[in-house]
């Protein structure tokens, strides 16, 4: 067997990567390159692609975004509008699970000893829930834990409705035949928006973008076939409810965010327009649908009425450098009181 190689890919190389990200099982459209291109535009961040080959053809890799701090240096991670942040590896075509393993292993090992060669400070990773072996990683001194979403299976919605919760689908009918919902895919941002701040806004958490910048971010992706708005409009044609719907060449679409006015909560309009969604996306050849992130709340909950199987990916956090771990002490001492601040300062302080 060949020897693998490593390396940055170049721009005349990211539409092989995109195709490969859209054969494999571990593939989303959060690496593509054209998706990150849009998000690091209006973000001022940056990314690059690691692509690993054997024999020239790509059997794996992975999709970094990259930031600066001043105090943490260089971060590569995840962030909101990007949920998944891991490698990729090839379709397995061996016939016994230990060539499988094997393989699995052979690439994830020379990835991670890659990395290590870009000295970023502080580098997470978070593959989809199919990247199960994680031992390379573990072996070499990162951290792993646990993170959960729910994913909605597609091929089969007659029999997908039948695992819905009754009171949703008792909701999802009111609103088709009595109060006469309708469902809309279009670009209308502004109606996304002002739903998607108003729900954030309750909680007092900040919008995922500013204004204008996700409008920028959203006029990009929707261009390049990465993106739709889903909305829940009353008779009238007012929007209730909006979601953030990501594609891509991968069969997994993901919906990143929502958005509902709590005027009109009673109605039901988010199981209505979660549901339609799933049928407007099964129209376009989409196998599933990540619902992004089952953080226990009262959201999750409303999640897992909606049938989907509970996954778990792991969230792998690479040693940090000295700079990293010296700026979040930093920063956590700057929220301190004066006093606790300089008496922990003098204790982990050089000594004389």
């Amino acid at each position: 067997m060949s020897a693998l190689t490593l390396a940055t890919l170049r721009a005349e190389e990211f539409g092989e990567w995109n195709e490969f990200v859209g054969r494999s099982a571990d593939g989303c459209v959060y690496a593509q390159a054209d998706y990150l291109a849009a998000l690091t535009a209006v973000t001022g961040a940056s990314f690059r692609i690691v692509g690993v080959r054997r024999a020239g053809t790509l059997v794996g890799g992975v999709a970094l975004h990259e930031t600066r701090e001043g105090l943490r240096g260089s971060q590569a991670g995840p962030r909101l509008l990007l949920y998944y942040h891991g490698a990729i590896l090839a379709p397995h075509e061996g016939a016994y699970p230990s060539q499988h393993t094997s393989r699995d292993l052979e690439i994830q090992s020379a990835l991670v000893d890659h990395l290590r060669t870009l000295r970023h400070d502080r580098l997470i990773l978070k593959s989809r829930s199919t990247v199960r072996d994680v031992r390379a990683y573990l072996e070499r001194g990162w951290q792993a834990s646990p993170s959960y979403t729910y994913v909605i299976p597609l091929t089969d919605l007659r029999a997908q409705w039948q695992r819905v919760d009754g009171n949703l689908r008792r909701l999802i009918k009111r609103c088709t035949e009595t109060d006469r919902l309708g469902f809309t895919d279009d670009a209308d941002f502004a109606s996304f928006f002002r739903l998607h701040a108003l729900t954030l806004g309750r909680r007092r958490v900040a919008t995922y973008l500013p204004e204008a910048a996700f409008r920028e971010f959203f006029t990009r992706t929707h261009a390049a076939g990465l993106a739709r708005l889903q909305h829940a409009r009353l008779p009238d044609g007012t929007a209730i409810a909006s979601q953030l719907v990501l594609l891509g060449k991968n069969k997994v679409s993901h919906t990143a965010c929502a958005g509902m006015d709590p005027e009109h909560a009673r109605l039901g309009a988010t199981a209505f327009l979660r549901w339609r969604g799933f049928e407007s996306l099964a129209q376009l050849g989409y196998e599933a649908n990540d619902l992004t992130d089952a953080a226990l709340n009262s959201v999750t909950h409303f999640k897992s009425q909606l049938g989907g199987s509970l996954e778990c990916a792991h969230v792998l956090k690479s040693p940090p450098s000295f700079r990293a771990r010296s700026g979040e002490a930093l920063a956590r001492a700057a929220q301190l009181p004066r006093a606790v601040a300089g008496q922990l300062l003098r204790m982990t302080g050089p000594r004389s």
